[in-house]
């Protein structure tokens, strides 16, 4: 899923290429992706982009006369920049907003259509999207302290809930409390001050340094690669890789969807975190340490 990073550089490829531009129409190629019924997708045409904005993790394309286009992308929704009345790319295709300057494509790969899109009148309509999520731009250490504390949940779980925190997902989630050098599984209001603050420190650090390594990898390009896996990563997807601060190999915990990657070494003492799956299979025969992974490893045939 694009996470705060992803729509920073999305929002700032599409800001010279459709601000100020007059939506000439809207392609909707696969019904299910509108979700709104008033006002009808017909009435954004002829209406001036006026301003790029994000609600959490949704881009919205202010138009003049108080409209807005809310478009989520979810897991598997990007965008792609074509020529003025480009041609949709094919099966993935969802919907092609047109500009004399160019065409915004919407896409969506795999059979799981979650993507969606709304067109909503009015600024109180709008602010209905946001979850209430604490927006790490502005928020201050203090503040992020009390959002963290105000409910008893885990780190991983805290991190990326758009009601607590705003824009992270499971990718930036893991590269945050690896560089706050916090276990995932770590209980909110266990955390001192000086913890809360670190894992303050790490979020902004790690978005921001993200944002400005993605925008200056991109440069004047349109993105074609959004993706959660990327070179460069401490520990998010490089399960079993070594951990670039201290040369352990990446541990994980695998549920439901999702994967949590994490450095036993540098975020929990040493200690294995259970992956439900197969710790209730092994029981017993769960190594709890690394020194204990490693024995099992040299004990292997």
């Amino acid at each position: 899923m694009p996470e705060l990073p992803d729509i920073r550089l999305y929002l700032a490829a599409l800001e010279p290429r459709v601000r100020g531009q007059t939506l000439t129409g809207v392609r909707l190629l696969k019904p299910f992706l509108l979700r709104s019924v008033a006002p009808p997708l017909a009435e954004a045409a002829s209406h001036r982009v006026v301003a790029l904005e994000r609600i959490g993790k949704r881009i919205v394309l202010a138009l003049d006369g108080e409209l807005f286009l809310v478009i989520h992308l979810m897991i598997a929704g990007r965008f792609r920049w074509l020529r003025p009345g480009g041609k949709p790319p094919g099966k993935l295709g969802l919907a092609c907003f047109d500009f004399p300057s160019g065409t915004l494509a919407l896409t969506e790969a795999g059979s799981k259509r979650r993507a969606s899109l709304h067109l909503v009148a009015g600024r109180d309509a709008l602010a209905a999207f946001d979850r209430g999520g604490l927006d790490l731009d502005t928020a201050t250490p203090e503040a992020f302290a009390q959002r963290l504390r105000a409910e008893n949940h885990t780190l991983k779980r805290s991190l990326t809930d758009p009601t607590i925190l705003d824009g992270i997902g499971n990718a930036y989630s893991d590269e945050i409390l690896h560089a706050a050098r916090l276990s995932p599984l770590r209980l909110t209001r266990q955390l001192d001050d000086a913890e809360c603050w670190r894992l303050h420190a790490a979020c902004v650090e790690v978005l921001d340094t993200w944002t400005r390594r993605l925008q200056a990898e991109a440069g004047d390009a349109f993105p074609e690669k959004v993706t959660a896996f990327r070179p460069g990563m401490a520990a998010h997807g490089r399960y079993g890789q070594p951990c670039p601060a201290c040369g352990a190999p990446i541990q994980r915990i695998r549920y439901a969807e999702h994967e949590t990657n994490y450095c036993a070494a540098c975020q929990t003492e040493g200690r294995l975190l259970a992956d439900r799956a197969l710790s209730r299979l092994l029981h017993d025969d769960w190594p709890r340490t690394l020194e204990e992974l490693e024995e099992r490893r040299r004990e292997q045939p």
